[in-house]
């Protein structure tokens, strides 16, 4: 399973869709993440804690570019190992 975590678009709100412990969560069930560059900023998490919860699984990916549409397209800069 593919979990994409996009950034909050509504500059009035201060939400992410998933916590560094969500991440390490999900991973351990056994799903890939990708989560889009600057995603938790709004809410004080960095992508440096995010990459750090996935204990160095190839199960993460920071994506810095994020297109909506039928279907959702992202290009992955950051692969954590």
């Amino acid at each position: 399973m593919l979990i994409a975590v996009p950034a909050e678009t509504d500059p009035g709100k201060g939400r992410v869709a998933a916590t560094p412990e969500t991440v390490k969560k999900f991973i351990g069930l056994g799903a890939k993440v990708v989560v889009q560059s600057g995603a938790g900023l709004a809410s004080g998490i960095l992508d440096a804690e995010i990459v750090g919860a996935s204990n160095g699984a190839h199960s993460l990916a920071l994506s810095c570019r994020w297109r909506s549409g039928p279907q959702h397209q992202f290009r992955t800069t950051h692969a954590a190992r």
